[in-house]
Parts: C-alpha cells; structure tokens; sequence
C-alpha cells in the first residue's frame, strides 16, 4: 500500500512537471522541499517535495512521528505513526510566498503498547486534512512556513486492543508546527 501510494505520488508529480508545452506556462513553476520541526522534536522525521505552478504547490509527504505520552489516553505509550501524505495548496501570492491554504489525504500506518509493553498493536487511519500557514522568505528562496491543520479520519481503525485494553483513535486531531524550507 505505501509502495503504491509513493508511487502515484512520483507520478503525479513528474507528469506535472514534464506535462508543461510552451516556456509562458513554466515561467511560474518552481520545486522545492521542506523540513518539518515537529516530528524531529518527538525523535521522528519528516520530509516533503513539491512542484508549484502559478498559485498552486503539490506536496508528497513522508513523516515518522511518536506521539508524546502526555497526549495520549492513559496506560497508553509509544504510539508511532508513519504518514503518507499527497497535499495540494493554494497560495494567495505569487511565487510560493505569503498565506497559503491546503487539503490533501494522508495514510498512517501506525502501532502502539500499554504501559506494560507487552504486545504492540499495529493499525492503520485514511486521514483527510485541511489547513494553512504563512510562508516568509527569509534568504533568497530559503523559506520558514509555520503552519496549521487539522485531521479527520476518514476510514480505518478506530477502537485497537493492545494486550488486554482498547486505544480508541481520535477521529479529529488538530497540529501545528514550523517548517524550514527551500524552492529554485
């Protein structure tokens, strides 16, 4: 699944990129990619790559994420998400800068334990996201984004029985982090 899912993604993007006929319609095409700062304080990862043309940026997204004990129910612990993500937004100005909004679909494959660390239950959510940000150039085409979303499952697995309780995964889940990034 998350083969198949990168691999449309790749895709996508190269038919955009290559699918361009006249040097008029390339002249506002850029790619780029960003770093994520939350996953990385959590001891995850996150990457993106995106094509934009005109007002419109197209986003892959891998990320790895473990999601603080403090957040989740109690005698729940190491939850680790991997998300999948294909996001479009649109930018208000030209050049990839300034407010931006976004909707997209995400796949997290994900596991967790209870405090006893026992068993690992794995599960899976379709989450379907909107959100938004501001996108500052602080130097040439690097770029801070500090940004805003909120997810909503939309299918998969909503009640998980680790060893002998039940983790219920929220059906809505709002973030925000700050991402670094760059464009050409």
């Amino acid at each position: 699944m998350k083969a198949i899912f990168l691999s449309i993604c790749l895709m996508f993007f190269i038919s955009f990129n290559y699918g361009q006929v006249d040097n008029q319609s390339t002249k506002n095409t850029s790619v780029g990619f960003e770093l994520d700062a939350l996953p990385y304080i959590t001891g995850g990862y996150y990457g993106s790559v995106w094509v934009g043309h005109n007002h419109l940026r197209y986003r892959a997204v891998i990320a790895k994420t473990e999601t603080p004990d403090f957040v989740l129910e109690d005698g729940f612990t190491n939850n680790e998400i991997m998300a999948y993500a294909a996001i479009v937004d649109y930018f208000f100005q030209p050049d990839f800068k300034g407010w931006w909004i976004g909707t997209g679909l995400e796949y997290w494959d994900a596991k967790i334990q209870t405090d006893a660390q026992l068993n690992t239950a794995e599960y899976n959510n379709t989450v379907f996201t909107i959100g938004g940000g501001y996108v500052w150039k602080f130097y040439k085409n690097f770029y801070l984004n500090p940004w805003v979303a909120g997810h909503l499952r939309i299918a998969g697995d909503k009640d998980v029985l680790v060893d002998e309780s039940t983790f219920e995964t929220k059906s809505f889940l709002p973030e925000v982090s700050l991402k670094l990034g760059w464009h050409f």
